[in-house]
């Protein structure tokens, strides 16, 4: 359901994002041992990968390469390969790790498709809420769930940066969470109040549900943003990082019309 005609090929990366990010969605919630350990590290010894990971990302990668043979693939496991059809799949595929880890439920499966360099399709699917969010360049945001049928998301209506709800997110090397420490202490004055829920792709996506007025983070990857940048510009937020930057790992900013410039406006005052 969208506004306008959508590309036939953009609307099948979209069908094929969903299909593997549904079935990405339900191996991780029914497939998840309980003993499951920690398969590796990442950054520090408590930014983790689980096995679920790696077989979720194995299963979307698989799907994909079975439909679309020639496209390239970035995810946060390992897939790295350029491929020749000028589409490139961003694959995240479980967001909120350390949720997952600990039995908590705000994780996500997150995949983007990019052709020619731009975001053209991106899906998210967050299985323990019984939701999924998707948009298609140009054709707004939408999302399913425990209502009826397809939503159209759009982000909140203006608010004063004193009463937006912001989320944030802290990076797993020691010395620059506590630089993010400091900002959110700084911060959380000056908005109606903080929250911390551990997956980006979430977060960017309540953005573009209402459910937040604003998120920032330091320290996100192309997978962690690319499917939830896309669904927020698409329900009316704007995001962006450094004035006149776009999202980047240096800073990741979604939000409201509204909160959008003073918010940025803070974080470069404070040196985020």
């Amino acid at each position: 359901m969208t506004d306008v005609t959508p590309d036939p090929l953009r609307a099948d990366l979209l069908k094929i994002a969903q299909e593997a990010a549904h079935r990405a969605g339900e191996l991780l919630r029914d497939g998840r041992p309980a003993d499951l350990a920690v398969a590796a590290t990442k950054s520090s010894p408590i930014d983790v990968v689980t096995e679920m990971d790696i077989a979720a990302e194995k299963l979307i990668t698989g799907l994909i390469a079975e439909r679309r043979p020639d496209d390239g693939f970035l995810g946060e496991e390992g897939a790295a390969t350029e491929g020749t059809s000028g589409v490139r799949w961003v694959i995240d595929p479980l967001d909120g790790t350390v949720n997952y880890l600990y039995g908590l439920p705000t994780w996500a499966v997150s995949i983007a498709a990019e052709q020619d360099g731009e975001r053209v399709a991106g899906v998210v699917v967050a299985p323990m809420r019984g939701e999924s969010y998707h948009a298609v360049l140009g054709g707004g945001a939408w999302a399913t769930g425990a209502w009826e049928g397809e939503r159209r998301l759009a982000c909140r209506t203006a608010a004063p940066l004193d009463q937006a709800l912001v989320s944030t997110g802290f990076n797993y090397v020691a010395d620059v969470r506590a630089e993010q420490a400091e900002i959110a202490r700084r911060l959380i004055p000056l908005v109606r109040d903080i929250r911390r829920g551990g997956s980006a792709a979430i977060d960017l996506c309540d953005v573009a549900a209402g459910r937040l007025d604003g998120y920032y983070e330091r320290g996100l990857h192309p997978w962690d943003l690319a499917a939830g940048d896309l669904i927020a510009r698409e329900a009316g937020a704007v995001t962006g990082g450094r004035p006149g930057e776009r999202p980047t790992g240096a800073l990741t900013i979604a939000a409201t019309p509204a909160v959008f410039e003073p918010l940025q406006r803070l974080l470069t005052d404070f040196g985020a």
